[in-house]
């Protein structure tokens, strides 16, 4: 197999594809959907809790609050101005810090504390924000709590945020697509238009035509996936580990786009295919919505190998060294997927040939 043919092969490709719906489809509606849920999901149903704060005397409260995880805490220099950004629901709530609010905490006086919810802010979010201010203040005072808190989670398993489990949805979609649908479907494509046998009358050979479309799809499934990332703001704290991860999920996928390709006969049986197929791939998901259930049958899936070590290591903060095992499974997976890859591919050539 000559790297030059097929370098040649996916520059051809790479020309041939924004003539392609099927290309188009996979380049842009990845980035519509990341963009789209994005704000109805991770904005509108799941926001972090907005907490404006005056503080007229330099409280220690002000400086720790902007130090608070999960609060979106914003400075602001007019009590007016904060009361009307809570009255219009610009912020959940608001907060006043008079001057000499430290001070007189120290000194066991009660100061007055101006503290104003947002009449549309949700529960969850008073209770947060209420509770965050109050252990701020505390801190200042000095005192330990009156009462120290255990939590114990009761019922098997933990349950996912729901926003990781929607940017795991959003992930999975440009690896599907683009890794799946792109090599599969240019390769029907060529033999549909017949020009598939024509490139096999020169020196091109088979292998490098699947590779150079194999290369295609997984180029475009890297690059979408880590766009889509970005989109929902994520950023893996282990960006190499990551890439390794991404990329050996890319190439099973491809490889399932070549068996697409190689054994549909036109573009709606490939649709076909591809509809039935990536619910199996994409069933180990389901278990990430039930975390009390058995988790072991979703190991049957060869697919979580790939998506539980994306997860652990893009949301969870997880490294190589928590998935290797995994990953290694996956490794394997991909060298077997090939076996069936080059039949079918062989068995696609007598086919044209014959026919």
């Amino acid at each position: 197999m000559s790297p030059r043919r097929t370098l040649q092969l996916l520059a051809r490709d790479l020309g041939r594809g924004p003539r392609s719906p099927t290309f188009l489809y996979a380049l842009l509606m990845p980035i519509v959907i990341a963009f789209v849920t994005k704000v109805i999901m991770l904005v509108l149903i799941d926001p972090e809790p907005r907490l404006g704060i005056v503080d007229l005397g330099g409280s220690q409260v002000a400086v720790a609050a902007q130090q608070l995880e999960g609060v979106d805490v914003r400075m602001m220099d007019d009590p007016d101005e904060l009361t009307r950004a809570v009255e219009s629901w610009d912020l959940d709530a608001g907060l006043v810090l008079p001057a000499g609010f430290d001070a007189a905490v120290q000194a066991g006086q009660r100061p007055d504390f101006q503290f104003w919810m947002a009449g549309e802010s949700r529960v969850t979010q008073r209770i947060v924000l209420a509770v965050n201010s109050l252990e701020l203040v505390r801190g200042v005072e000095g005192r330990a709590a009156p009462v120290e808190v255990t939590t114990t989670v009761l019922g098997e398993g933990d349950s996912l945020p729901i926003r990781d489990l929607v940017v795991l949805g959003i992930l999975f979609w440009p690896l599907l697509v683009c890794s799946t649908l792109v090599p599969g479907m240019m390769l029907v494509q060529e033999k549909e238009q017949r020009t598939l046998m024509a490139l096999l009358v020169t020196p091109a050979s088979l292998p490098e035509i699947l590779v150079a479309k194999a290369a295609l799809g997984f180029g475009m499934a890297m690059t979408l996936c880590v766009v889509t990332l970005l989109v929902c703001g994520v950023a893996p704290p282990q960006p190499l580990a990551f890439g390794l991860a991404l990329a050996i999920a890319v190439l099973i996928h491809c490889e399932i786009g070549l068996l697409y390709g190689t054994t549909a006969r036109d573009g709606k049986t490939l649709y076909n295919m591809a509809q039935t197929m990536n619910m199996v791939l994409l069933a180990p998901m389901i278990f990430y919505f039930f975390p009390s259930w058995p988790q072991w049958p979703a190991k049957l899936f060869p697919t979580w190998y790939v998506i539980d070590p994306l997860y652990r290591i893009g949301l969870q903060g997880a490294g190589l060294g928590d998935v290797w095992l995994d990953l290694m499974v996956a490794l394997v997976v991909a060298a077997v997927l090939a076996v069936p890859v080059v039949w079918t591919s062989r068995r696609m050539k007598r086919g044209l040939v014959g026919g």
